[in-house]
Formats: C-alpha cells, structure tokens, sequence
C-alpha cells in the first residue's frame, strides 16, 4: 500500500538528490533535503485539507485533481512562481532570470539578495496573515489550550488580523529605515518597497481567501440545490439526473481545490528564499515535496485516516506563523539557515507526539472526547 501509493514521490526523490549533488555537491544535497522536508511539513495540513474535500468527489475528478492539480501545483507554483518572484523583484524577464541563475550565479545572487527586502516582506505578510485568521479561530480541538482558548476570544474582534499584520509590517519597514538612516541613507528607498511589498503580500492574501471562500460558498450551494432536487424526485417519483448535479458540483470542489492549494504553495515558495537563493535547488526541493503532499492526500483519502492525528493541522500553521517571523525579520538580520529549515520540522513533530498522546490517552479513558485531558493538562 506505501509503496503503491508513495512510489512516484519515492523515485522522484532519488533522481532529485542525484541531480542536487550533481549540480552543488553534498552542500546542495542537503539544501534539497531541508527544502523537501520544510515543503512538505508545511504543505501536511493542504494534504489534509485536500484529502477532506476530495473523498466527496468521483473517481473521475479525483483522477483530474492528482493529474492536471499536481501539473499544476509542481510546475505552476513551484517552479515557475519562484521564477516570477525574481523577475519582478529583480526587474529583468523570466528567460533573463534562469539565464542568470544557471550561468551568472554570483550576479544573480545578487539580484536576489537586493531583492530579499520586498519577497520578505511579501512572503512574511502573507504566512502572518495564514497564521493569524488560524489561531484567532475558534476551535473545537485546541492543542495549546492555554494560549489557544484566550486567543479564539480575542478573534471575535473584526479585522484583528489584518490590524495585527498592519501594525507589525509599519514596524518593521520603520525600523529599517531607521537603520539605513543610521547607515547613511542608502537603504532608505527600500523601507519603502518593504511597506508597498507587505502590503501586496496582505492583499494578495485576502484576495485569494476571497476566492477561496467564494468558491466554497458556490459548492455548498450547488449541495443544498442537489439535495432539495433528490428530494422532490423522492416525493414526485421521479428521477433526478444525480450525474449532471454531481458533475457540476465536482467542478466547483475543483476549481476550490485548485485554489486552496495555490494559497497553500505559497508559504512553500517564500519560505524557500529563507533557504537558498539558488533557483535550481529550490525547484528541485519543493518539485519533491510537492510529490509528497500529492502521495499524502491519496493516502489519507485511501486510508480514511483524516482525524488520527487531530494537532498536526496545529503545528503546521504554527510553523508558517515561526516562519513568517524568520522572513521578516532576515530584513534586517541574518539567520542560519538551518535553523529555518528545522523549525517547521520540530514543530510538526511535537504535533504529532501530541495528537499520539491524546489518541492513547482516549483510548486507556475509553472515549471519543475531542478534548479528554487537554483542558485538564494546559495542552
């Protein structure tokens, strides 16, 4: 069953170390590894998500989803976006910046590393906000109840998230120019571009939210009209045609899923340029993770695991909420990168212990509670 489902991801791993160590030696085999690994922690939670919505669809637009989706998400997303990113921060064309990354390394380095102050403040713009809407969010499943609980009250606040976001962005772009006045003046143009990035970043965040929760709200309605339809039919005695229904409902869950997964694929794509700027390792690290939220998603839908492991979804957005912070404050700092990699990967796995406690500690209590002992524990 792993090897049936993970068996593309597994072989697209081997080819992508090879080819790493091929192109940079052991240090970009390790990159790769970072980035896969940082990919698909962060991306679990999509993989969930995913998974929920297409087990209520057909075999046939499944088959869509992991098909065409996964083109899209691979080589749409993380590999062409990144490549976007540069070219508008860099002000050069596409071609011009894979040009540069595979024959004029040093100088496209350096196009990056000037640029680093817009894509930081966009990308941490864009996780904040993700991290922010998650944990002003009522839950009925808290994982770190004691921060989580006074935090969902807190959320009943309109707009809290986006004020939040705000107020740290003018922060930190008044902060970097009053160290680039310190430093002569020379940085004091991009204090600007840190605040109109930030700023795309919260827009960019709010308009594919938008969609999304449009897309949603279109699909629960075409279930309430399918459902109202079966019922008619049922008292009429006349059949309903179920397939145009839902056809046309998969295409909305669809359309949705794509979506999702491209609000999701960001924090993948920014959080790489934490890591490396070297756009042929990243391609290759998030292309392998990418495979895996892919072999995830169907092995969730197969398995019907979804609920197992209840505070994975937890740490995940609590890794692209630490990550959101990494990136904006390299702004101004340097951070190693491997600390960056390595904590959303620490994260996920407290999560995970956790979710492993709490399933063995109902089941020695013998319940179903979503909370057993949480509330009791603080955890």
């Amino acid at each position: 069953m792993v090897l049936k489902t993970f068996g593309w991801s597994f072989a697209v791993t081997a080819l992508g170390l090879v080819a790493a160590v091929f192109y940079g030696g052991w240090t970009a085999f390790g990159i790769v590894a970072i980035l896969s690994i940082l990919e698909i922690s962060l991306s679990f939670d999509n993989a969930v998500v995913n998974a929920g919505i297409l087990k209520k669809m057909n075999a046939f637009w499944q088959k869509i989803f992991l098909t065409v989706g996964v083109l899209i998400a691979v080589f749409g997303m993380r590999l062409v976006f990144p490549v976007v990113i540069v070219a508008i921060s860099a002000k050069i064309g596409p071609i011009e910046a894979v040009q540069l990354a595979m024959t004029e390394k040093d100088h496209y380095k350096q196009l990056v590393t000037d640029a680093h102050p817009a894509i930081a403040a966009f990308g941490g713009m864009f996780l904040l906000m993700i991290f922010l809407d998650f944990i002003f969010e009522d839950r009925d499943i808290k994982w770190l109840a004691w921060l989580e609980r006074p935090l969902a009250k807190l959320g009943k606040i309109d707009m809290l998230s986006a004020c939040i976001a705000l107020i740290i962005l003018v922060i930190t772009s008044m902060t970097f120019a009053t160290q680039a006045h310190q430093h002569g003046g020379a940085h004091v143009d991009k204090a600007q571009t840190v605040l109109i990035s930030g700023i795309l970043g919260l827009i960019t965040y709010m308009i594919v939210g938008g969609l999304s929760g449009y897309f949603e709200n279109k699909l629960e309605e075409e279930e309430e009209a399918e459902h109202e339809a079966e019922e008619e039919a049922k008292k009429s005695g006349k059949p309903v045609s179920a397939v145009a229904m839902a056809g046309k409902a998969a295409f909305f869950m669809f359309l949705y899923l794509e979506v999702l997964d491209a609000s999701f694929s960001f924090d993948g794509v920014i959080g790489a340029f934490a890591i490396t700027n070297d756009i042929v390792l990243m391609a290759l690290g998030l292309g392998i993770g990418a495979m895996y939220v892919r072999s995830l998603t169907v092995y969730l839908v197969r398995q019907g695991t979804l609920d197992d492991y209840v505070y994975l979804e937890h740490g995940a957005h609590y890794a692209i909420g630490a990550l959101a912070v990494i990136l904006l404050v390299t702004i101004q700092h340097e951070i190693n990168e491997v600390i960056t990699g390595l904590v959303g990967v620490v994260l996920i796995a407290w999560s995970f212990w956790s979710s492993v406690r709490r399933n063995k500690r109902i089941e020695a209590e013998g319940g179903e509670g979503d909370e057993p002992a949480e509330a009791k524990a603080g955890v």
